[in-house]
């Protein structure tokens, strides 16, 4: 058994730190010098495959939390209560400092901004979360715990990710997400539920006015 397919238990915790802070850190480090300004939509595809394989194989995976959808129902009212508020604070932010960029893209462009309320949950959302949300927790549970600590880790990789953006409103606003997010993931343990949360806030990024710092000319 190899150490990728070995279980996150059998593997010494420093090895497990080292990974982490390879593929979160060091990888993103790569891939932003590398590639920065394409597309990352293929590459999260591929990467959330991977992270699926690898998590059906897994044996101490608990399989139910790729979907879960009964657990949509009991986190629905506090998630949209939440999400009002800040969709109201950041309408009023972007009213105050950039008014030309509220509503924007669905005043302007339609059928772009149609064409991501479609395909960023599929194509960008359900694959990150798969990643920083579900592999991160089962993968490196000996080295965080299933606490305040992983969800530090889940939300500061999540905010790095986004230097590849090339400002520091996407990295600042994707961490704060990324707390959202994970404590979201901990309550509920369904992929689908933190799914659902995460489009709700990037469709709203896109719609009021911000998607211009998380955007590469795709969803």
């Amino acid at each position: 058994m190899d150490a990728v397919t070995a279980g996150p238990r059998t593997l010494p915790k420093a090895y497990l730190a080292a990974e982490f802070a390879i593929v979160f850190f060091g990888l993103v480090v790569l891939y932003t010098l590398l590639l920065r300004g394409t597309s990352p939509i293929p590459v999260l595809l591929v990467l959330g495959a991977a992270a699926v394989v690898y998590l059906l194989r897994s044996p101490s995976f608990d399989r139910a939390s790729l979907w879960r959808a009964g657990a949509l129902a009991g986190q629905l009212r506090p998630m949209l209560a939440l999400w009002l508020l800040t969709a109201a604070g950041c309408a009023l932010v972007v009213a105050l400092t950039t008014p030309d960029l509220l509503l924007a893209l669905p005043s302007e462009q339609p059928g772009l901004w149609a064409l991501i309320v479609l395909g960023y949950p599929l194509a960008s959302v359900y694959p990150q979360e798969l990643l920083f949300r579900t592999f991160l927790f089962h993968r490196y549970r000996p080295v965080f715990g299933e606490g305040a600590l992983m969800v530090a880790a889940s939300a500061a990789t999540f905010g790095f990710v986004h230097i590849a953006f090339g400002n520091w409103i996407a990295v600042v606003l994707s961490t704060a997400g990324g707390v959202i997010f994970a404590n979201r993931y901990r309550r509920s343990r369904s992929l689908l539920t933190v799914s659902v949360e995460h489009a709700l806030y990037g469709l709203l990024m896109f719609t009021i006015g911000l998607g211009e710092y998380f955007y590469h000319g795709a969803a």
